[in-house]
């Protein structure tokens, strides 16, 4: 086969085979396809789209790259969640021990943050001694005995998105439905879960920034899981405001164990009961304890507790914090009507939260405490954030995109946290 083929084909707008996806996304992961050629067939993907079936079988063909987890031998069903990324978005982590004590098996994989979004292995590893790289057999063993793991993807799953993802990363091509769906949708099938749960956002903080583009991928994940067997349903999730009244790494943490003690922010808390619910029911446990009782009752707080301490770390332990604070006060007095959630994630990173690269450090202390949120009042005067960092010449740059990403007594017309259901 002729890769040129290929790639005219789908530049003229024709439908690519089976054949030929299979055969170009196996010969780029061998290296027989120059990455010049395969950039020419993402733009041209780009530009074209794919049709269902497409899709659907590219999702396939990355998936054939690697190896694929099994975990249908386990005495609980397995259901996963997986979130498209935002600013202050700690779910999974009161959210999976939450499932977990409910009565399935959540096989997690999970990476780190880059840019203004925070990943969940960088909070993790908040805690002293915690390790995030497991073997398969280390995950079955954990997924048997606490029902729970939150990993790093090994690097045998789905070889040929790893590389085609950083193929798009530096060609202008990340911006592809299709692309997007299978890159995403191939990780998480190869983990082996039987159901899955989509957190689709939507917002200035969110990848799609308007409903429309995330009902789309939404659609498109649920319909690759659908065809590859895994019950998969999505919810689209407002993401313009920050979730929680924390952001950073070991800041999250905390506030993740605030709502896995009871207490916590009520959007994260909702949000962890209705995707809970959502993965419970997707893994036909229709008749499971209720999240919201587990945490009430402090089974998810033991689950939690087990889960960490299964992976080496010391849920005990005090979590780190910056070696210095700075106060942001309200410039004005009235609600506060706007909370832009792009400029609290990029103020995070400036901080030192975040990566601009995937090699840099994070800093885990480093972030933003909000004492307000949108529909709060406020008095001039009064701490509207908490910087946190360990050098103190970073919050200057910090303060500033802050100071233009929130409103007092502007327009307030805030996103529902549940926008949407599909599938």
């Amino acid at each position: 086969m002729d890769v040129i083929d290929v790639i005219v084909a789908k530049r003229d707008g024709h439908e690519l085979t089976a054949e030929q996806i299979d055969w170009v996304v196996d010969a780029y992961t061998r290296g027989a396809v120059a990455e010049e050629q395969m950039s020419a067939l993402t733009m041209a993907i780009v530009w074209r789209g794919m049709t269902r079936a497409e899709v659907s079988r590219w999702t396939e063909a990355m998936l054939a790259s690697g190896e694929r987890l099994d975990f249908s031998d386990l005495p609980r069903p397995t259901t996963d969640k997986h979130s498209t990324g935002g600013v202050g978005d700690k779910i999974t982590l009161p959210l999976t021990p939450t499932v977990a004590a409910c009565g399935a098996a959540v096989p997690q994989l999970s990476g780190r943050g880059l840019g203004h979004t925070g990943g969940t292995l960088d909070k993790l590893e908040s805690i002293p001694g915690w390790r995030a790289d497991l073997t398969p057999a280390g995950m079955r063993d954990r997924l048997r005995d606490v029902g729970a793991v939150i990993c790093a993807a090994g690097s045998g799953l789905a070889p040929a998105d790893r590389r085609l993802y950083a193929l798009r990363d530096v060609t202008g091509t990340v911006e592809s439905i299709p692309l997007i769906a299978s890159s995403i949708m191939s990780k998480k099938l190869a983990e082996g879960t039987g159901s899955l749960v989509l957190d689709v956002k939507v917002g200035s903080g969110a990848f799609m920034k308007d409903a429309s583009a995330a009902r789309e991928l939404a659609r498109t994940m649920v319909a690759i899981g659908t065809d590859h067997g895994v019950r998969t349903v999505a919810l689209l999730t407002a993401m313009d405001t920050p979730l929680g009244r924390q952001v950073g790494n070991a800041l999250e943490l905390a506030e993740a164990v605030e709502v896995l003690a009871g207490g916590g922010p009520e959007d994260v808390v909702e949000l962890t009961v209705t995707l809970a619910r959502e993965m419970l029911a997707a893994a036909g446990l229709t008749a499971a304890k209720d999240p919201a009782e587990a945490l009430r009752d402090g089974t998810a707080m033991d689950a939690w507790r087990r889960m960490v301490a299964a992976q080496g770390g010391d849920p005990d332990a005090p979590l780190p914090t910056a070696r210095e604070r700075r106060t942001v006060l309200a410039a004005a007095t009235g609600t506060l009507t706007r909370l832009d959630a792009h400029a609290v994630g990029l103020a995070a990173w400036r901080l030192g939260a975040g990566r601009a690269r995937k090699e840099d450090a994070v800093a885990p202390g480093a972030g933003v405490t909000l004492h307000a949120k949108p529909g709060d009042p406020v008095r001039a005067g009064q701490p509207l954030f908490t910087l946190h960092a360990d050098e103190p010449e970073r919050f200057d740059r910090a303060a500033q995109v802050l100071a233009q990403g929130y409103e007092v007594d502007g327009e307030y017309d805030p996103l529902p946290l549940v926008i949407d259901r599909v599938g």
